[in-house]
């Protein structure tokens, strides 16, 4: 089976063309490709599909190999696969995801797509909770993007011990539901300071997703005007409220291609 390693600010994922049919058990797949050690390495594994409303269709599972709804990075470099690939020359793209159509918009130099903005849709915000976890009391913003997560504003995000406090916090049963949990700092007013403890796949360097639910509850706490940079680990995205939307760019990366044996 032939793949495609990408990567949107260290965000990375295993792209599998299934236009023509799939591997069988794509979770157990996602699991076994996923490993740093044993397997290719990465967030997880996202399948390219023919669309059902637009263009194509993106089907993504975490390196746990549970399925995941959507993924803001997962879908720029989706979008760089197809047009490098010449599977389309259009540089406005529709992508279905589990979390609805997506818009996308392909900047191309040389040839070659290298920034893509999307169309994230609303940040809908649900009321706040207080709760413990691992001996703190955290405020959590709960958000979704189409997925879930819990956005809790700090002065350090650096300091704190995501490896201890992601796991418990993404399984909380106050929370709504299973989350993906985002530690912020806002730094004025066009800048916010993130990291990221993505369910299903642990530490990440980055994540779209959490990086619009950040922007939204930002936004709603007055902490950000209609435009911010979102510092992640892996690099900085651009956000931009448009009324209700969110609209996010940022960069996609081949990293390499590859075969492996099933």
């Amino acid at each position: 089976m032939r793949f495609t390693k990408m990567e949107g600010l260290g965000n990375d994922y295993i792209y599998i063309n299934c236009m023509e049919g799939e591997p069988p058990d794509l979770p157990a797949l996602a699991v076994q490709l996923s490993d740093r050690h044993f397997g290719v390495g990465g967030d997880g594994i996202i399948c390219l599909k023919p669309g059902r409303i637009g263009d194509f269709s993106m089907e993504m599972y975490n390196a746990d190999g549970s399925r995941g709804a959507m993924c803001g990075n997962g879908i720029r470099c989706l979008a760089k696969y197809v047009y490098d690939r010449r599977l389309t020359r259009k540089t406005c793209l529709t992508i279905d995801t589990d979390a609805g159509p997506k818009g996308v918009e392909l900047s191309v130099s040389g040839g070659t797509a290298d920034r893509v903005t999307v169309d994230m849709g609303e940040g809908l915000l649900f009321p706040s909770v207080v709760l413990e976890a691992g001996g703190e009391s955290f405020s959590v913003w709960q958000v979704s993007m189409g997925n879930p997560h819990a956005v809790i504003f700090c002065p350090a995000p650096e300091q704190v011990d995501l490896e201890r406090l992601g796991p418990v916090l993404e399984h909380h049963p106050e929370l709504r539901e299973r989350s993906n949990v985002e530690f912020a700092a806002a730094e004025g007013r066009n800048r916010l300071t993130v990291r990221v403890w993505e369910r299903g796949s642990g530490i990440t360097l980055a994540c779209g997703t959490g990086a619009c639910a950040c922007f939204a509850a930002a936004r709603r706490a007055g902490l950000c005007g209609e435009r911010a940079e979102i510092c992640l680990p892996g690099g900085v995205l651009e956000l931009e409220a448009r009324e209700k939307r969110i609209f996010m760019t940022g960069p996609a990366r081949t990293v390499f291609e590859g075969e492996i044996e099933l």
